[in-house]
């Protein structure tokens, strides 16, 4: 039997599927406040599942009918396990090799219709979350494209889908057997008739570069040659994440800010709630942030999180990041940190100073971290004689409350390595607590009361 035969059974079992999320009772503290970056603020990292989340949102928090625009890039159903490499380098440890790493699977057990199961299920939730001025757009590839406008024809009704975007792109694959597969799609659809849009001008130039000299149109020219500005078209190209951009966070399937960046300009306005619950190395979020939007962004990998926290510390952005804990492994927070910390006098004040050093860094996890088995003896080797560079990135909480982590400062594993130094002044320093995240996603926080810090 062929999957078209098929799609309304699935389409109709990812309903009922909604109707038992949204029919059972769910515990109001299954998610936790873990870490407040910067200021208090509305923007949200979660890891958790998604399902789960947007149940959450619905049931807990009131968010029915709150989002202005939601963005998802779920996996392709390529059948394939994605893959990123891990470049370390020590000074007492000679030619460490790239280490590869598993960032996800793209690979359900069963078939398409599983893929197209659990994404039916989601994007009703992802309608009841929508406001009624707002869009959602669902990134796909040839994969499963036009099952997927089917089913949302269905979720949101043929007659709010308003474009199917295609997003052109140099890099990639090439192959004999068939053309080159050089462009995803977007689907866009609106909640109701009332959506929010604003279109945005490009330049379209004249055949052979000319004027045309058309009374009534505004004709300009630059390097290239004559053009008129028109209303921008649904075919866009731009370049994907280059090796060298500064934008890259080495997340296997990133996608460009710049494409997120056209979306939300002409979808929402500044302070719009934009969520992405597919959230990955978390470019909506970052382009959100930067273009005054507030956002949410949710997944359930550790590698997506542990990118998606570095990418928002290194752009200064303020955003709580909460945990499913019904929803986690107990494996990976068992990290012991080495650290020599002291609390002086300061030389130059009335205060105190704190000094904090990040000298080592333990965890067993590291060694069941998902990685090909003939790079487990380089780990180990690793861990013994330079652990610092599992490393990356650690905080300090100077003034910690037993529950949520607020980090006055944090450290990056940059390309001329990791800062492992930290000083502060203050009056007194009652609770400090260092957390470090090495670059599996496993972590550890060391909690040091007055009585375990050295005074001078």
């Amino acid at each position: 039997m062929g999957l078209i035969t098929r799609l309304a059974d699935i389409v109709e079992e990812g309903r009922q599927e909604y109707l038992v999320v949204t029919g059972r009772e769910q515990d109001a503290e299954r998610f936790v406040l873990s870490e407040i970056i910067g200021k208090e603020s509305v923007n949200r990292l979660v890891r958790s599942d998604n399902l789960d989340f947007m149940e959450y949102l619905l049931k807990q928090r009131d968010m029915a009918g709150k989002v202005d625009l939601i963005y998802i890039d779920p996996p392709f159903f390529s059948k394939s396990n994605y893959r990123t490499e891990i470049k370390l380098r020590s000074d007492t440890i000679d030619k460490i090799p790239a280490i590869r790493q598993k960032a996800y699977h793209d690979v359900w057990d069963n078939s398409m219709e599983d893929y197209l199961r659990m994404l039916t299920t989601r994007l009703f939730l992802m309608r009841d979350l929508l406001s009624d001025e707002g869009s959602i757009f669902v990134h796909l590839d040839w994969h499963a494209t036009h099952y997927v406008k089917l089913i949302m024809d269905e979720i949101f009704g043929e007659k709010n889908f308003v474009n199917e975007i295609i997003w052109q792109y140099k890099s990639g694959g090439v192959s004999k057997r068939h053309f080159a597969r050089k462009h995803d799609t977007l689907l866009f659809y609106a909640k109701t008739k009332n959506y929010y849009f604003e279109p945005w001008k490009e330049k379209s130039y004249n055949r052979d570069f000319r004027p045309y000299r058309f009374k009534g149109v505004k004709e300009y020219k630059d390097e290239v040659g004559w053009y008129t500005m028109v209303n921008r078209k649904d075919v866009w190209k731009m370049d994907m994440v280059g090796r060298t951009s500064t934008e890259r966070t080495g997340y296997v399937t990133q996608k460009p800010e710049a494409l997120i960046e056209r979306i939300l300009e002409s979808c929402t306005v500044e302070g719009s709630l934009c969520a992405d619950f597919f959230g990955g190395s978390g470019t909506m979020a970052a382009a959100a942030d930067k273009m005054g939007r507030r956002w949410i962004s949710c997944d359930v990998g550790r590698l997506a999180t542990l990118n998606s926290h570095k990418r928002f510390m290194d752009n200064g952005a303020s955003y709580e990041y909460w945990e499913d804990i019904a929803g986690q492994d107990a494996e990976g927070g068992n990290g012991i940190l080495d650290l020599d910390a002291t609390v002086t006098p300061s030389p130059i004040s009335d205060k105190l100073l704190l000094r904090v050093e990040l000298v080592g860094y333990n965890n067993p996890s590291v060694l069941t971290a998902p990685v090909e088995p003939a790079f487990i003896p380089t780990l180990k080797k690793i861990m013994k004689q330079d652990s610092i560079q599992l490393v990356d990135y650690w905080s300090v909480d100077t003034d910690y409350d037993g529950r949520v982590f607020r980090p006055k400062a944090y450290f990056c594993k940059q390309n001329d390595g990791l800062e492992t130094k930290y000083e502060a002044l203050g009056n007194q320093f009652e609770t400090v607590a260092v957390k470090a995240v090495d670059i599996f996603g496993n972590s550890g926080v060391a909690i040091l009361e007055p009585e375990t810090i050295q005074e001078g």
